[in-house]
């Protein structure tokens, strides 16, 4: 494509599709908006900036996360647009020097970055990676310093913020940037986001829209579905390489939410391959939780079972090893820190590992939900084996259609923030009025959901596998017209002929 530099742009002449036309270089901001530098845990004091390749420029529609790639990041942002030829103007003079502004989003892949040293020319010049439009509104119908940048991720609002209080102001930046490099008519500047960018999966939409509600003018909404990519990086380049420290930054959180609580002893999970062996495993797939929990009794441990939870997969029966995650009530000063981004929500989500079983501390609260569809599915992508929270359920109907079993209290319609900040992961927690450690052993059926600890569960799976045994003899007995007493429990006649009875079904 080859891209004009007319003398001058005005906003009534330029559709999205001649924004791509006209553009000679796009320029983004690092960081420029009060709530993202506080995510970030920085405040310039001097803007910053990188070029983004014309060729990322698009008007939406389909947009491909790279195969092999999982951090496929959005971030809305509000679009400036040269109209006439700028070289070293001033900031009251500068905003006559631009024709208009419209919706942006500086997409971008984290797994990438390390590669990047700091151009982040891989990480967000991929085709399509800055989507542009759909209106121009122009900048002499508009106060810079009022205008709203809003996103949404399938459909529900996640950025929402104003150029009141910005860092560097739109004027300031044009002027800036025409210090040390000529701005011509198309050029684009990116102008930062705010809090609340995040990670699309492929399969969800995002939506940008800039307006000015003073004046009544609005760029449109600017949409974006990711798509998944199929074709894998070439061996002889860089390959993504995503770590915490990407996850962290893409998800939007200055610092994990886990780090937010007090310091809480190392418990470290126990392996699957050493606890539930498949001897272990294979009995505990045969015994009903309501003998295990007999079992813990005769063992000294009576409170072992999660209470009061409702499965949406009744009949399914759920084994593995906790992962804990824990809620703690809402403050809106605290939510607003550690609620956004790569919270422990999310971080519970992402650890989890294959036959894992995120167990979520919700205080017994389900005025609003603990997890959802999306998350319900993430889980389910990654292997897990159930989700529990003594919460809210989200998207009920949606969960229910998932092929992983998941427990909670009831369903309500309201997003987490309402009653809770998703606050730590893996460290001890209650659950539905029991004690829940990582590492400890779930299992979940029809009776209820009750906690092993691993260091138990070889002996309290083999004895409960024996007394299912002599439940079934017993259960005969009875169905032949027996009397219980005596039987149950037995007596030493009874003990006698259930040792024949044994002997004869080997």
């Amino acid at each position: 494509m080859t891209h004009g530099t007319p003398s001058s742009l005005s906003a009534s002449s330029l559709a999205a599709s001649d924004l791509i036309e006209h553009a000679g270089k796009v320029i983004a901001v690092h960081i420029n908006y009060p709530s993202r530098a506080a995510e970030r845990g920085r405040t310039p004091s001097v803007p910053s900036y990188f070029l983004k390749p014309t060729s990322s420029l698009s008007t939406g529609g389909p947009v491909e996360r790279h195969a092999g790639c999982e951090l496929f990041a959005y971030e809305g942002e509000i679009a400036v647009v040269i109209g006439r030829t700028a070289r070293r103007v001033t900031p009251e003079e500068a905003w006559s020097f631009v024709a208009g502004v419209t919706a942006s989003n500086d997409l971008g892949v984290y797994d990438l970055r390390a590669a990047d040293k700091g151009s982040n020319l891989r990480s967000k010049g991929g085709d399509g990676y800055t989507p542009v439009g759909p209106a121009l509104i122009p900048a002499e119908s508009i106060d810079p310093a009022a205008l709203r940048v809003r996103t949404w991720l399938d459909g529900e609002l996640v950025q929402d913020d104003t150029t009141e209080d910005l860092l560097f102001s739109l004027p300031l930046i044009v002027a800036d940037l025409s210090q040390v490099i000529t701005l011509e008519p198309g050029d684009i500047i990116l102008t930062g986001t705010p809090a609340g960018a995040s990670v699309a999966l492929p399969g969800q939409t995002i939506e940008v829209e800039v307006d000015s509600p003073s004046a009544g003018l609005t760029s449109g909404r600017l949409t974006s579905t990711v798509v998944e990519g199929t074709t894998p990086f070439a061996a002889f380049g860089a390959q993504p390489e995503p770590d915490e420290k990407q996850r962290e930054e893409a998800w939007g959180s200055r610092r994990p939410s886990a780090s937010a609580g007090p310091a809480s002893p190392e418990i470290p999970a126990s392996e699957p391959a050493t606890v539930l062996t498949p001897e272990v495993r294979e009995r505990l797939e045969k015994t009903a939780t309501a003998t295990l929990s007999a079992q813990m009794r005769k063992m000294g441990i009576a409170n072992c079972a999660i209470e009061g939870l409702q499965a949406t997969k009744p009949g399914t029966k759920a084994i593995g090893l906790a992962r804990t995650l824990r809620y703690v009530p809402n403050r809106e000063d605290l939510f607003k820190e550690f609620g956004g981004g790569f919270n422990a929500q999310k971080r519970g989500i992402e650890s989890l590992g294959e036959g894992d079983i995120l167990v979520m501390d919700a205080r017994g609260e389900a005025g609003s939900g603990t997890y959802g569809d999306i998350l319900a599915l993430r889980a389910q992508v990654r292997g897990a084996a159930a989700i529990i929270s003594d919460g809210g359920i989200r998207d009920r109907a949606a969960v229910e259609d998932l092929d992983i079993p998941t427990f909670y209290q009831f369903a309500h319609p309201s997003v987490l923030g309402r009653k809770h900040v998703p606050w730590a992961v893996d460290e001890t927690i209650a659950c539905g009025g029991t004690t829940v450690q990582p590492g400890d052993v779930i299992v979940a059926d029809e009776d209820g959901i009750v906690v092993i600890p691993p260091s138990l569960v070889e002996q309290v799976s083999r004895e409960a596998a024996e007394q299912e045994v002599q439940d079934e003899f017993v259960f005969e007995q009875v169905k032949a017209g027996h009397e219980i007493e005596g039987l149950f429990p037995p007596n030493a006649e009874w003990k006698a002929r259930f040792d024949e009875w044994k002997a004869a079904k080997k």
